[in-house]
Protein backbone atom coordinates (compact mmCIF):
# COMPACT_ATOMS: atom_id res chain seq x y z
CA UNK A 1 0.00 0.00 0.00
CA UNK A 2 1.39 3.38 -1.24
CA UNK A 3 0.13 6.61 0.51
CA UNK A 4 0.81 9.88 -0.95
CA UNK A 5 -0.35 12.84 1.54
CA UNK A 6 1.31 16.36 1.18
CA UNK A 7 0.74 17.49 4.39
CA UNK A 8 0.03 16.15 8.70
CA UNK A 9 -2.44 16.71 10.66
CA UNK A 10 -2.35 19.43 13.82
CA UNK A 11 -2.71 16.74 16.45
CA UNK A 12 -2.32 12.96 15.40
CA UNK A 13 0.97 12.06 13.66
CA UNK A 14 1.05 10.54 10.35
CA UNK A 15 3.61 9.09 7.64
CA UNK A 16 4.07 11.23 5.03
CA UNK A 17 5.35 9.54 1.45
CA UNK A 18 5.53 11.81 -0.93
CA UNK A 19 4.43 10.69 -4.40
CA UNK A 20 4.11 13.35 -6.65
CA UNK A 21 4.26 11.78 -10.03
CA UNK A 22 1.46 8.85 -9.46
CA UNK A 23 -1.06 8.30 -12.22
CA UNK A 24 -3.61 5.82 -13.61
CA UNK A 25 -3.46 4.67 -17.54
CA UNK A 26 -6.18 6.95 -19.01
CA UNK A 27 -7.38 9.41 -16.36
CA UNK A 28 -6.47 12.81 -16.77
CA UNK A 29 -6.81 15.80 -13.92
CA UNK A 30 -6.86 19.31 -13.25
CA UNK A 31 -7.28 21.78 -10.61
CA UNK A 32 -7.70 25.41 -9.97
CA UNK A 33 -8.39 28.03 -7.65
CA UNK A 34 -11.61 29.64 -8.83
CA UNK A 35 -11.54 32.26 -5.56
CA UNK A 36 -14.92 30.25 -4.01
CA UNK A 37 -12.95 29.78 -0.55
CA UNK A 38 -10.15 32.62 -0.97
CA UNK A 39 -7.96 33.66 -3.50
CA UNK A 40 -4.86 31.59 -4.05
CA UNK A 41 -6.31 28.24 -2.54
CA UNK A 42 -7.30 25.74 -4.92
CA UNK A 43 -11.32 24.89 -4.89
CA UNK A 44 -11.91 23.22 -8.04
CA UNK A 45 -10.90 19.63 -9.85
CA UNK A 46 -11.58 17.43 -12.51
CA UNK A 47 -11.23 14.01 -13.00
CA UNK A 48 -11.46 12.72 -16.85
CA UNK A 49 -11.00 9.31 -18.04
CA UNK A 50 -10.08 9.92 -21.91
CA UNK A 51 -12.70 7.40 -22.56
CA UNK A 52 -16.05 6.14 -21.18
CA UNK A 53 -15.62 4.36 -17.90
CA UNK A 54 -17.93 2.10 -15.89
CA UNK A 55 -19.27 3.89 -12.67
CA UNK A 56 -20.59 3.14 -9.77
CA UNK A 57 -21.68 5.70 -6.56
CA UNK A 58 -22.87 5.91 -3.16
CA UNK A 59 -24.54 8.51 -1.79
CA UNK A 60 -26.02 10.28 1.50
CA UNK A 61 -28.81 9.18 3.26
CA UNK A 62 -29.47 12.58 4.93
CA UNK A 63 -33.26 13.58 3.26
CA UNK A 64 -32.14 17.09 2.47
CA UNK A 65 -29.75 16.40 -0.27
CA UNK A 66 -27.97 19.11 -2.42
CA UNK A 67 -28.55 19.94 -6.06
CA UNK A 68 -25.21 17.89 -7.00
CA UNK A 69 -26.30 15.04 -5.46
CA UNK A 70 -29.68 14.35 -7.12
CA UNK A 71 -27.84 14.91 -10.70
CA UNK A 72 -25.40 12.73 -9.97
CA UNK A 73 -27.27 9.95 -8.31
CA UNK A 74 -29.34 9.76 -11.81
CA UNK A 75 -26.97 9.66 -14.01
CA UNK A 76 -24.47 7.11 -12.28
CA UNK A 77 -27.50 4.94 -13.04
CA UNK A 78 -26.49 4.22 -16.40
CA UNK A 79 -23.47 2.71 -15.54
CA UNK A 80 -21.10 4.82 -17.04
CA UNK A 81 -19.77 8.20 -17.14
CA UNK A 82 -16.28 9.76 -18.28
CA UNK A 83 -15.73 13.10 -16.31
CA UNK A 84 -16.03 14.41 -12.35
CA UNK A 85 -16.32 18.25 -11.72
CA UNK A 86 -15.74 18.46 -8.06
CA UNK A 87 -16.08 22.28 -6.64
CA UNK A 88 -15.62 23.26 -2.83
CA UNK A 89 -16.49 26.18 -0.34
CA UNK A 90 -20.09 25.62 -1.21
CA UNK A 91 -22.41 22.91 -1.24
CA UNK A 92 -24.76 24.06 -3.64
CA UNK A 93 -27.44 21.95 -0.86
CA UNK A 94 -30.95 23.94 -0.01
CA UNK A 95 -30.67 26.35 -2.83
CA UNK A 96 -33.67 25.26 -4.50
CA UNK A 97 -34.12 25.42 -7.95
CA UNK A 98 -31.90 27.66 -9.14
CA UNK A 99 -29.14 25.16 -7.49
CA UNK A 100 -30.40 22.69 -9.69
CA UNK A 101 -29.97 24.62 -13.16
CA UNK A 102 -26.23 25.85 -11.50
CA UNK A 103 -25.42 22.08 -11.20
CA UNK A 104 -26.95 21.39 -14.49
CA UNK A 105 -24.58 24.48 -16.12
CA UNK A 106 -21.94 23.28 -14.48
CA UNK A 107 -22.32 19.89 -16.37
CA UNK A 108 -23.06 21.14 -19.20
CA UNK A 109 -20.00 24.11 -19.73
CA UNK A 110 -17.72 21.09 -19.05
CA UNK A 111 -19.14 18.43 -21.51
CA UNK A 112 -19.06 21.66 -24.29
CA UNK A 113 -15.45 21.59 -23.07
CA UNK A 114 -14.47 18.33 -23.17
CA UNK A 115 -16.48 17.61 -26.47
CA UNK A 116 -18.28 14.53 -24.70
CA UNK A 117 -21.85 14.01 -24.22
CA UNK A 118 -23.63 15.61 -20.54
CA UNK A 119 -25.22 12.65 -19.14
CA UNK A 120 -21.20 11.28 -18.87
CA UNK A 121 -20.46 14.59 -16.74
CA UNK A 122 -20.97 13.80 -12.78
CA UNK A 123 -20.93 16.84 -10.40
CA UNK A 124 -20.23 17.43 -6.71
CA UNK A 125 -19.94 20.07 -4.07
CA UNK A 126 -18.79 20.39 -0.60
CA UNK A 127 -18.67 23.74 1.39
CA UNK A 128 -20.94 25.96 3.34
CA UNK A 129 -25.06 25.00 2.83
CA UNK A 130 -27.23 27.83 1.83
CA UNK A 131 -25.35 29.80 -0.23
CA UNK A 132 -25.75 30.46 -4.55
CA UNK A 133 -22.95 29.04 -6.21
CA UNK A 134 -20.67 32.04 -7.52
CA UNK A 135 -21.39 31.08 -11.14
CA UNK A 136 -19.08 33.59 -12.27
CA UNK A 137 -16.25 32.20 -10.42
CA UNK A 138 -17.77 28.64 -11.67
CA UNK A 139 -17.59 29.15 -14.81
CA UNK A 140 -13.83 30.68 -15.41
CA UNK A 141 -12.86 28.08 -13.05
CA UNK A 142 -14.16 25.85 -15.66
CA UNK A 143 -12.18 27.04 -18.53
CA UNK A 144 -9.31 26.52 -16.65
CA UNK A 145 -9.53 23.08 -15.44
CA UNK A 146 -10.72 21.71 -19.63
CA UNK A 147 -7.15 23.66 -20.64
CA UNK A 148 -4.45 21.67 -19.25
CA UNK A 149 -5.49 18.13 -18.29
CA UNK A 150 -2.49 15.92 -17.45
CA UNK A 151 -1.93 12.26 -16.15
CA UNK A 152 -0.04 13.74 -12.90
CA UNK A 153 -1.51 16.32 -10.11
CA UNK A 154 -3.80 14.27 -7.89
CA UNK A 155 -2.44 15.84 -4.65
CA UNK A 156 -3.42 18.87 -5.69
CA UNK A 157 -6.69 17.12 -6.69
CA UNK A 158 -6.87 15.79 -3.28
CA UNK A 159 -5.92 19.65 -2.01
CA UNK A 160 -8.90 21.22 -3.86
CA UNK A 161 -11.98 19.18 -2.77
CA UNK A 162 -10.79 20.14 1.31
CA UNK A 163 -12.87 22.45 3.09
CA UNK A 164 -11.64 22.27 7.28
CA UNK A 165 -9.30 19.18 6.52
CA UNK A 166 -6.15 20.00 7.56
CA UNK A 167 -4.32 18.07 4.83
CA UNK A 168 -4.95 16.28 1.73
CA UNK A 169 -6.08 12.53 1.67
CA UNK A 170 -4.61 9.85 -1.09
CA UNK A 171 -3.96 6.44 -1.44
CA UNK A 172 -2.62 4.72 -4.41
CA UNK A 173 -2.04 0.68 -5.06
CA UNK A 174 -1.21 -1.38 -7.32
CA UNK A 175 -2.28 -4.72 -8.14
CA UNK A 176 -1.91 -8.13 -10.45
CA UNK A 177 -4.87 -9.79 -11.59
CA UNK A 178 -4.09 -13.25 -13.62
CA UNK A 179 -0.57 -11.40 -14.31
CA UNK A 180 -2.29 -8.26 -15.37
CA UNK A 181 -0.97 -5.13 -13.77
CA UNK A 182 -3.58 -2.28 -12.98
CA UNK A 183 -3.66 0.22 -10.61
CA UNK A 184 -6.13 2.02 -7.77
CA UNK A 185 -6.15 5.46 -6.52
CA UNK A 186 -8.49 7.03 -4.22
CA UNK A 187 -8.96 10.50 -2.72
CA UNK A 188 -11.35 11.67 0.23
CA UNK A 189 -11.99 15.14 1.93
CA UNK A 190 -13.48 14.81 5.33
CA UNK A 191 -12.96 16.33 9.07
CA UNK A 192 -16.55 17.28 10.52
CA UNK A 193 -20.25 16.36 9.84
CA UNK A 194 -18.38 12.50 9.94
CA UNK A 195 -21.23 10.04 10.75
CA UNK A 196 -22.29 6.60 8.92
CA UNK A 197 -23.94 6.53 5.64
CA UNK A 198 -21.38 8.79 4.82
CA UNK A 199 -21.06 12.20 5.96
CA UNK A 200 -19.79 15.76 4.70
CA UNK A 201 -17.35 13.48 3.31
CA UNK A 202 -16.51 13.80 -0.90
CA UNK A 203 -14.14 10.05 -1.93
CA UNK A 204 -13.12 9.32 -5.38
CA UNK A 205 -11.82 6.07 -7.04
CA UNK A 206 -9.67 5.17 -10.45
CA UNK A 207 -8.96 1.82 -11.83
CA UNK A 208 -7.86 1.16 -15.29
CA UNK A 209 -9.46 -2.39 -14.83
CA UNK A 210 -12.49 -3.50 -17.01
CA UNK A 211 -15.31 -4.25 -14.55
CA UNK A 212 -18.82 -4.75 -15.35
CA UNK A 213 -21.02 -2.68 -13.92
CA UNK A 214 -23.20 -5.25 -12.57
CA UNK A 215 -20.43 -5.89 -10.46
CA UNK A 216 -18.94 -2.57 -9.48
CA UNK A 217 -22.07 -1.20 -8.24
CA UNK A 218 -22.94 -3.61 -5.58
CA UNK A 219 -19.13 -4.60 -4.10
CA UNK A 220 -18.45 -0.81 -4.24
CA UNK A 221 -21.82 -0.49 -2.08
CA UNK A 222 -20.49 -3.12 0.21
CA UNK A 223 -16.91 -1.59 0.43
CA UNK A 224 -18.29 1.59 1.29
CA UNK A 225 -20.67 -0.13 3.80
CA UNK A 226 -17.90 -1.70 5.77
CA UNK A 227 -15.24 1.51 5.32
CA UNK A 228 -16.73 4.74 5.60
CA UNK A 229 -19.93 3.68 7.25
CA UNK A 230 -18.02 2.73 10.07
CA UNK A 231 -16.43 6.21 10.96
CA UNK A 232 -17.74 8.45 13.09
CA UNK A 233 -16.42 12.13 14.57
CA UNK A 234 -19.21 14.35 15.63
CA UNK A 235 -22.62 12.85 14.89
CA UNK A 236 -23.76 14.64 12.11
CA UNK A 237 -24.71 13.55 8.15
CA UNK A 238 -23.84 16.00 5.11
CA UNK A 239 -26.12 16.84 2.56
CA UNK A 240 -24.11 15.74 0.16
CA UNK A 241 -22.10 13.43 0.89
CA UNK A 242 -20.92 11.32 -2.49
CA UNK A 243 -17.96 7.82 -3.19
CA UNK A 244 -17.78 7.70 -6.64
CA UNK A 245 -15.44 5.19 -8.72
CA UNK A 246 -14.62 5.07 -12.55
CA UNK A 247 -12.98 2.21 -14.33
CA UNK A 248 -12.01 2.57 -17.55
CA UNK A 249 -10.49 -0.73 -18.66
CA UNK A 250 -7.01 0.48 -19.80
CA UNK A 251 -5.38 -2.42 -18.08
CA UNK A 252 -7.01 -4.54 -20.85
CA UNK A 253 -7.65 -8.03 -18.75
CA UNK A 254 -10.42 -9.89 -19.57
CA UNK A 255 -13.37 -7.67 -18.24
CA UNK A 256 -14.22 -9.14 -14.72
CA UNK A 257 -18.01 -10.82 -14.45
CA UNK A 258 -17.49 -11.76 -11.16
CA UNK A 259 -16.09 -10.35 -8.17
CA UNK A 260 -12.37 -10.82 -8.15
CA UNK A 261 -10.68 -11.26 -4.37
CA UNK A 262 -7.36 -9.71 -5.55
CA UNK A 263 -9.55 -5.93 -6.41
CA UNK A 264 -12.12 -6.67 -3.43
CA UNK A 265 -9.09 -6.80 -1.21
CA UNK A 266 -7.15 -3.86 -2.91
CA UNK A 267 -10.34 -1.60 -3.02
CA UNK A 268 -11.32 -2.63 1.04
CA UNK A 269 -7.43 -1.62 1.65
CA UNK A 270 -7.38 1.74 -0.09
CA UNK A 271 -11.24 2.78 1.33
CA UNK A 272 -10.36 1.61 4.80
CA UNK A 273 -6.72 3.89 5.00
CA UNK A 274 -8.81 6.96 3.48
CA UNK A 275 -11.67 6.26 5.96
CA UNK A 276 -9.06 6.37 8.61
CA UNK A 277 -7.42 9.30 7.55
CA UNK A 278 -10.59 11.27 7.77
CA UNK A 279 -10.88 10.26 11.25
CA UNK A 280 -7.27 11.13 11.78
CA UNK A 281 -8.43 14.89 10.02
CA UNK A 282 -11.42 14.54 12.38
CA UNK A 283 -11.80 18.58 13.33
CA UNK A 284 -10.00 19.40 16.66
CA UNK A 285 -8.96 15.57 17.07
CA UNK A 286 -6.16 14.97 19.39
CA UNK A 287 -6.66 11.18 19.42
CA UNK A 288 -7.70 8.28 16.85
CA UNK A 289 -9.19 5.72 18.62
CA UNK A 290 -9.89 2.23 17.24
CA UNK A 291 -13.30 0.50 18.77
CA UNK A 292 -13.18 -3.00 18.09
CA UNK A 293 -16.36 -5.57 19.18
CA UNK A 294 -16.54 -9.17 19.13
CA UNK A 295 -18.53 -11.80 20.83
CA UNK A 296 -21.99 -10.34 19.63
CA UNK A 297 -24.60 -12.04 18.29
CA UNK A 298 -24.72 -10.69 14.99
CA UNK A 299 -22.62 -7.96 12.74
CA UNK A 300 -26.10 -6.23 13.28
CA UNK A 301 -25.63 -6.23 16.90
CA UNK A 302 -21.90 -5.80 16.90
CA UNK A 303 -22.52 -2.49 14.79
CA UNK A 304 -24.95 -1.03 16.74
CA UNK A 305 -22.55 -1.32 20.08
CA UNK A 306 -19.77 0.05 18.30
CA UNK A 307 -21.78 3.08 16.51
CA UNK A 308 -22.94 3.41 20.15
CA UNK A 309 -19.72 3.94 21.69
CA UNK A 310 -18.16 5.44 18.69
CA UNK A 311 -20.50 8.78 18.50
CA UNK A 312 -20.99 8.84 22.76
CA UNK A 313 -19.90 12.65 23.55
CA UNK A 314 -19.15 11.35 27.40
CA UNK A 315 -17.01 8.27 25.82
CA UNK A 316 -15.09 10.74 23.98
CA UNK A 317 -14.59 13.43 26.03
CA UNK A 318 -13.40 11.17 28.70
CA UNK A 319 -10.87 9.56 26.09
CA UNK A 320 -9.79 13.10 25.27
CA UNK A 321 -9.22 13.95 29.24
CA UNK A 322 -6.95 10.60 29.46
CA UNK A 323 -9.77 9.28 32.02
CA UNK A 324 -10.19 5.62 31.83
CA UNK A 325 -13.86 6.10 32.86
CA UNK A 326 -15.37 2.85 31.61
CA UNK A 327 -18.81 3.24 33.23
CA UNK A 328 -19.72 5.59 30.32
CA UNK A 329 -18.65 3.16 28.17
CA UNK A 330 -20.94 -0.25 29.61
CA UNK A 331 -23.62 2.85 29.82
CA UNK A 332 -23.09 3.22 26.05
CA UNK A 333 -23.44 -0.61 25.17
CA UNK A 334 -26.66 -0.49 27.48
CA UNK A 335 -28.38 2.03 25.15
CA UNK A 336 -26.98 0.53 21.95
CA UNK A 337 -30.77 -1.35 21.77
CA UNK A 338 -29.45 -4.87 21.72
CA UNK A 339 -30.14 -7.72 24.06
CA UNK A 340 -27.20 -7.98 26.52
CA UNK A 341 -26.08 -9.83 29.37
CA UNK A 342 -23.88 -7.01 31.32
CA UNK A 343 -22.35 -9.80 33.06
CA UNK A 344 -20.65 -10.87 30.42
CA UNK A 345 -19.19 -8.20 29.21
CA UNK A 346 -15.47 -7.64 28.86
CA UNK A 347 -13.51 -4.12 28.03
CA UNK A 348 -9.90 -3.92 27.21
CA UNK A 349 -7.78 -0.81 26.89
CA UNK A 350 -5.23 -1.47 24.55
CA UNK A 351 -4.08 -5.57 26.12
CA UNK A 352 -5.56 -4.49 29.96
CA UNK A 353 -8.48 -5.46 30.72
CA UNK A 354 -10.22 -2.90 32.96
CA UNK A 355 -13.68 -4.71 33.18
CA UNK A 356 -14.15 -8.60 33.60
CA UNK A 357 -17.63 -10.08 33.78
CA UNK A 358 -19.24 -6.59 33.62
CA UNK A 359 -17.50 -5.94 36.72
CA UNK A 360 -14.52 -2.63 37.17
CA UNK A 361 -11.54 -4.69 38.46
CA UNK A 362 -8.74 -2.77 40.97
CA UNK A 363 -6.94 0.84 41.25
CA UNK A 364 -4.32 -1.11 39.61
CA UNK A 365 -5.00 -1.61 36.38
CA UNK A 366 -7.26 1.67 35.90
CA UNK A 367 -3.81 3.68 36.72
CA UNK A 368 -2.60 1.38 34.12
CA UNK A 369 -4.58 2.35 31.56
CA UNK A 370 -4.49 6.29 32.41
CA UNK A 371 -1.27 5.65 31.13
CA UNK A 372 -2.30 4.27 28.37
CA UNK A 373 -4.65 6.79 27.80
CA UNK A 374 -1.83 9.25 27.02
CA UNK A 375 -0.86 7.77 23.29
CA UNK A 376 -2.34 9.77 20.49
CA UNK A 377 -4.14 6.40 18.68
CA UNK A 378 -6.09 3.53 21.00
CA UNK A 379 -7.59 0.72 21.07
CA UNK A 380 -10.98 -0.49 23.08
CA UNK A 381 -11.75 -4.11 22.56
CA UNK A 382 -15.61 -4.83 23.89
CA UNK A 383 -15.87 -8.63 24.53
CA UNK A 384 -19.91 -9.12 24.13
CA UNK A 385 -19.47 -13.00 24.78
CA UNK A 386 -22.64 -13.84 23.41
CA UNK A 387 -21.64 -15.11 19.84
CA UNK A 388 -18.82 -14.70 16.94
CA UNK A 389 -19.53 -11.75 15.43
CA UNK A 390 -17.13 -8.58 15.10
CA UNK A 391 -16.75 -5.14 13.83
CA UNK A 392 -13.95 -2.17 14.02
CA UNK A 393 -14.92 1.15 13.92
CA UNK A 394 -13.30 4.35 14.08
CA UNK A 395 -13.57 7.39 15.99
CA UNK A 396 -11.48 10.28 17.37
CA UNK A 397 -11.76 12.51 20.43
CA UNK A 398 -13.72 15.31 21.43
CA UNK A 399 -11.69 18.45 22.26
CA UNK A 400 -12.36 22.68 22.57
CA UNK A 401 -11.13 23.01 19.31
CA UNK A 402 -13.91 21.11 17.91
CA UNK A 403 -16.31 23.87 19.32
CA UNK A 404 -13.64 26.19 18.05
CA UNK A 405 -13.82 25.39 14.17
CA UNK A 406 -17.47 25.04 13.86
CA UNK A 407 -18.43 28.07 16.13
CA UNK A 408 -16.39 30.08 13.72
CA UNK A 409 -17.45 28.23 10.24
CA UNK A 410 -18.87 30.93 8.42
CA UNK A 411 -16.38 33.42 10.13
Amino acid sequence: MNHALVGVGKNINIVVEEMPDISVPGFLVNTTSAGIKVPDRKDMAVIYSDKPAVVAGVFTQNQIQAAPVKLTKHRVKSGVAQAILINSGNANACTGRQGEKDAQEMAYLLAKGLEIPEQLVLVCSTGVIGQPLPMGKIKTGIKTLISDLHTTGWEEAAQAIMTTDTFPKLVYKKGEIDGVPFSLLGIAKGAGMIMPNMATMLAFFITDLAISPAILQPLFKKIIAQTFNRILVDGDTSTNDTALILANGYAQNSVLHSVHPIFKECLFEVATELAKLIVKDGEGASKFISIKVVGAKSVKDAEKVASTIAGSLLVKTALYGGDPNWGRIMAAIGRSGINIKPEKIDIFFGEICLVKNGLGKNQKMEKEVKKYLKNKELLLTINLNSGGESVMWYTCDLTPEYIKINAQYRT
